[in-house]
């Protein structure tokens, strides 16, 4: 659904969803999303990326329902910052694409206020839900950190733990 100033949650997975590209270059992820915003304004409600996906809620501006030119462009500054190498399918070969990015993601239009805190609460557990950390607050690269700065959450939100993943 495209609906404009909409708030989409979206999940963008890697190819090869046994690399850890996404944490490892994590400062070319974020440089890529700035350059991107900076020339189609969007606001991240929250984020969070993990070594081979990552979930994301956008707002959109008010008459904007193009979520998908943005994400094309991101998956393409961020292709360009990473050293080539990947496995690339025969298809993408013919098509002079990279291997980095599955072609799809999934979006999910943001019905109302409860829809919107299941998706960022899903956002902030999925680290734990993954076994990367055992406790949302040890996860590095997700909004719940500036949720906690703003005082929305609290450090020990959740309350859940779970066996590191190891």
């Amino acid at each position: 659904m495209w609906v404009p100033g909409g708030t989409y949650f979206f999940t963008v997975n890697l190819a090869d969803r046994s690399q850890c590209l996404l944490v490892e270059r994590i400062d070319a992820l974020r440089t890529s999303v700035r350059a991107v915003r900076r020339d189609h304004p969007f606001e991240t409600v929250a984020w969070v990326v993990l070594p081979e996906h990552l979930h994301a809620i956008w707002t959109l501006p008010e008459q904007d329902r193009d979520f998908a030119t943005r994400w094309m462009l991101i998956k393409q500054k961020f292709s360009r910052r990473v050293p080539t190498g990947e496995r690339v399918s025969t298809s993408r070969a013919r098509k002079t694409e990279r291997g980095i990015w599955q072609r799809r993601y999934w979006e999910h239009l943001i019905r109302d206020e409860r829809d919107l805190r299941n998706h960022i609460d899903y956002i902030h557990f999925n680290p734990v839900k993954h076994r990367y950390v055992s406790r949302v607050r040890d996860w590095p690269h997700s909004s719940f950190h500036r949720f906690v700065r703003e005082g929305v959450l609290s450090p020990g939100w959740s309350g859940e733990s779970i066996d590191r993943k190891g």
